[in-house]
């Protein structure tokens, strides 16, 4: 039984894990946690290269959900980490695809956060008869305004950490910092690589709750996970057409959906939840006033407890 004072389930292990390979250069890990005969629901993690945490199991209730969560190609436990080959969003929804197929479910319940709701638009719009509905959070729609107000705009609320960030790129390249950055990531030379990617996961982890946290043991894995793939996919605007996902919404608006948002989500500002929300008629927005881009803040959490509780209940949000 749930308890709300806790904000999220207690700690579960999975019940099965595994690698799957997905061609000749990728294989990704998957596990599934909870009730085998329970609302089945896919997990898509933010970054992208972020990967999973055990703590992405806790917001569904064990007993009443069939949760199956993957690291997408690059990311965590999946290999190569952080190749940027074959990796594209047409090729993440194939392999969101491969896993529901494996797993015998017909339809799911689709829950991303920033990264992860781009991805869960993207399923969506491309298979709309195989989701029950959606649980987004923290709205990425891989736009260019939105990829230059994650470069740029950082600067105007945290000016000092922009500055950090841009301090290993040379005046005259400051102009494009994205393909600045790509250049470095890229490198076969660990010795311009390391640096970058290194700089580009700390500038986005600094800015991601809204009150400061004690900073993490770094890790290698993650740090080329998210400089690698993040800057891989800006710099191909996700593999969409111009506001492609805001388009196509049309394809899934007959489903329900909640959409939880930080209002001060400096990542992800809150204006591109409000154009989903206004462009998916019968969509629930919660805008969550003390709270900036972090899943684990606790009014985000909740709210994202409360909507797959409501969901088990009545298939709907209130």
């Amino acid at each position: 039984m749930f308890d709300p004072a806790a904000t999220l389930f207690p700690p579960i292990a999975p019940s099965r894990h595994g690698m799957l390979a997905v061609d000749d250069l990728h294989t990704i890990y998957w596990e599934e946690v909870g009730n085998p005969d329970g609302i089945p629901v896919i997990f898509l993690h933010g970054g992208p290269g972020a990967g999973l945490s055990p703590q992405h199991r806790r917001f569904f209730d064990p007993e009443q959900y069939r949760v199956i969560l993957f690291d997408q190609r690059g990311a965590g436990k999946s290999t190569p980490v952080g190749e940027c080959r074959h990796n594209t969003t047409q090729l993440l929804i194939e392999d969101i695809e491969r896993l529901r197929r494996m797993f015998g479910i017909e339809q799911w319940l689709v829950f991303g956060g920033s990264w992860g709701s781009t991805l869960a638009l993207a399923y969506g719009e491309a298979h709309p008869e195989r989701c029950l509905g959606f649980v987004l959070r923290g709205i990425f729609l891989c736009t260019q305004k939105e990829i230059d107000w994650f470069l740029d705009g950082a600067q105007w609320f945290h000016p000092e950490i922009h500055a950090e960030f841009i301090a290993p790129i040379p005046a005259a390249e400051r102009g494009d910092l994205l393909q600045a950055y790509v250049k470095r990531i890229m490198s076969d030379d660990p010795a311009v690589h390391w640096p970058a990617v290194r700089a580009w996961s700390r500038f986005e982890g600094r800015r991601v709750f809204l009150l400061p946290q004690p900073d993490d043991t770094p890790s290698d894995a993650l740090d080329l996970g998210i400089g690698r793939l993040e800057s891989h996919y800006m710099a191909n605007l996700g593999f969409f057409s111009d506001d492609q996902l805001v388009r196509n919404v049309s394809r899934i608006a007959h489903l329900p959906v909640v959409i939880v948002q930080g209002r001060y989500d400096v990542i992800c500002p809150p204006v591109s939840a409000w154009r989903l929300h206004q462009a998916w008629t019968g969509s629930v927005l919660h805008l969550i006033p003390d709270a900036g881009h972090g899943a684990m803040e606790k009014g985000i959490a909740q709210a994202l407890v409360t909507a797959t509780e409501q969901f088990k209940r009545q298939r709907r949000f209130a």
